[in-house]
């Protein structure tokens, strides 16, 4: 079972992994073409928090943003993959940073082609958030076996 355990959290990982190693090759001096389609995403992204909630986004490199995901993305998978919590953990972050920001289906009509096809990127990406929850849940609710468990001896009858 732990080996199936290990090859589920492998598989799960993978889309993290892929896409972390995708980036890292393509990142370059600029951020690679993650900062270039990142930039107008984030723009639409900080005028609707500003529009909605008063908060102004501070400015700041998106190749940072861009190199900040792709070091939560790699050491949360890497943690992720030996059953550590705080994988999990980082990778959640990174869910919650990244998917309202690239899946922005909220700025466009039902109706256009755009809305539905970010519209299930986002629930596919609510899906993997939803799964690293239920792993920590389950990782958090299992009573853990006492180390130094000693047998009571029983008393010998002549």
């Amino acid at each position: 079972m732990a080996f199936v355990s290990f090859l589920g959290r492998v598989l799960f990982v993978s889309v993290f992994v892929l896409s972390a190693w995708q980036e890292f090759n393509e990142f370059g001096n600029d951020g690679g073409s993650a900062a270039k389609t990142l930039v107008p995403k984030f723009s639409v992204f900080s005028k609707h928090v500003t529009a909605h909630t008063g908060f102004q986004v501070p400015e700041f490199e998106i190749k940072i943003l861009v190199a900040g995901a792709i070091a939560l993305k790699g050491i949360g998978s890497l943690l992720f993959i030996f059953g550590s919590t705080i994988g999990a953990f980082l990778l959640i972050l990174h869910q919650l940073i990244a998917t309202p920001i690239l899946y922005d289906f909220y700025n466009y009509d039902v109706e256009k082609k755009e809305f539905s096809q970010l519209f299930i990127k986002f629930t596919q990406n609510l899906a993997l958030l939803g799964g690293l929850m239920f792993f920590i849940g389950m990782k958090t609710s299992m009573p853990r076996r006492p180390l130094n468990k000693k047998k009571a001896s029983k008393s010998k009858t002549v």
